[in-house]
């Protein structure tokens, strides 16, 4: 455990020195935050739909993707794991007395918290102070803030283990980019990212939520802002669980068969 706990740390100093990026990405997220608050804003004011939320609890949900978007951007990857698959080197990560699945986990873990830490807080103290509908609002009961850092978390951890197989899947293409490609289309669609999913067609939306990609952000963010019951919140963790149990026992199976046939070529 020592040596992941040390993965972990290095990484996650690593990922604290870039504090000038940290504050472009704050600002971007910010004004991008905005645009579509004054965009769902002209909808809300047409009266022609029934809409799915409030716009006080709209507000909240986008205001929580711009303030943790870099632990559930689902467009990013740790390029240095793809480089050590393409280019022969992952020779030497082999030679480490570590579970090569259990480190790259950490270390993917650790980058994406250590840009959270930079931005989240920032984001977070401007948006309170945004006048009312178009700032955050608090949790709407006290249990609900526990239960929305538990599936947080877990939503987290099911992001990563599912990032996992894309990396995995390097072992058995020429080149990673177009799974990348694919996979991050269907992952900001499918997780709420692009529209939140209360918004989809009823008829689809079971499907959505049943789907490992629900459980993502989708899951902690509606239960902060209140969309979901207490007992449709507890179902929602124990799906976060099953997937993220099965997410991690088959990624574990499928590194162990690519590492069986992996070939490294060259001197």
């Amino acid at each position: 455990m020592k040596k992941y706990l040390s993965f972990f740390r290095i990484r996650f100093l690593a990922g604290l020195q870039y504090r000038t990026a940290a504050w472009a990405g704050i600002s971007t997220q910010f004004f991008w935050g905005m645009m579509n608050l004054l965009m769902y804003r002209a909808f809300y004011r047409s009266g022609q739909n029934a809409f799915p939320m409030t716009f006080e609890q709209l507000s909240s949900y986008i205001w929580l993707q711009q303030a943790f978007l870099a632990m559930f951007m689902t467009w990013f990857y740790d390029n240095e794991i793809f480089g050590h698959i393409t280019s022969g080197s992952i020779a030497y990560e082999l030679c480490r007395p570590c579970d090569l699945y259990n480190m790259w986990f950490v270390k993917n873990m650790a980058i994406r918290l250590s840009r959270v830490v930079l931005r989240c807080f920032p984001i977070l103290i401007i948006v309170a102070l945004l006048p009312h509908p178009y700032g955050i609002s608090l949790p709407v009961t006290p249990q609900a803030f526990p239960m929305f850092l538990l599936a947080m978390f877990l939503g987290f951890l099911v992001l990563i283990a599912f990032n996992m197989l894309v990396y995995i899947s390097a072992f058995y293409t020429v080149s990673p980019m177009g799974i990348r490609i694919l996979v991050t289309s269907v992952l900001e669609f499918l997780t709420g990212a692009v529209i939140p999913i209360p918004f989809f067609p009823e008829w689809l939306q079971p499907m959505m939520y049943a789907l490992p990609f629900g459980s993502m952000q989708n899951t902690p963010f509606l239960i902060y802002i209140g969309h979901v019951s207490s007992r449709e919140a507890w179902n929602a963790i124990g799906l976060q669980l099953f997937w993220l149990g099965g997410l991690l026992l088959l990624g574990k199976a499928v590194m162990h068969h690519a590492l069986k046939k992996v070939v490294v070529q060259g001197g």
